[in-house]
């Protein structure tokens, strides 16, 4: 039997509108992308969310940097906690994050991420980046 209502998605009927990215979606993804990047240490996405990625991961490593209860309380509210960043030292990201890039830019005023054009993607012809932490 055939639904009544306007036909959408998939043959369905009654569907008015398919579900899109909503506030919480963009934060997870920013979350889980954030996450990546500390623990490789570089990643590949859109050139737009490479940016936002930058502004986050610049402030994280500012916690880092702080090294006190607080900062890194305030980082775990962001960075996903059940991603094991490194099997020998048995790190997860947050940790990762204090014990490396703390110190490392602990001199470093500000800038810890760069972001590079990488071209187009093939499917849709977004603007792709390379975003690394430097050196």
């Amino acid at each position: 039997m055939k639904t009544q209502g306007r036909e959408n998605v998939h043959g369905k009927g009654g569907v008015r509108f398919k579900a899109g990215w909503d506030k919480n979606k963009k934060v997870a993804m920013l979350r889980n992308l954030t996450t990546n990047l500390i623990v490789n240490g570089h990643i590949v996405t859109t050139f737009q969310t490479a940016k936002q990625i930058s502004r986050i991961a610049d402030r994280l490593v500012t916690y880092a940097k702080k090294g006190d209860l607080a900062s890194r309380r305030l980082a775990a509210r962001f960075v996903r906690a059940n991603v094991v960043a490194d099997k020998a030292n048995d790190q997860d990201a947050v940790q990762k994050l204090f014990a490396v890039y703390g110190p490392k830019y602990k001199s470093r005023k500000g800038g810890y991420t760069k972001v590079l054009k990488a071209g187009n993607r093939k499917g849709d012809n977004a603007a792709m980046a390379l975003i690394a932490f430097v050196d």
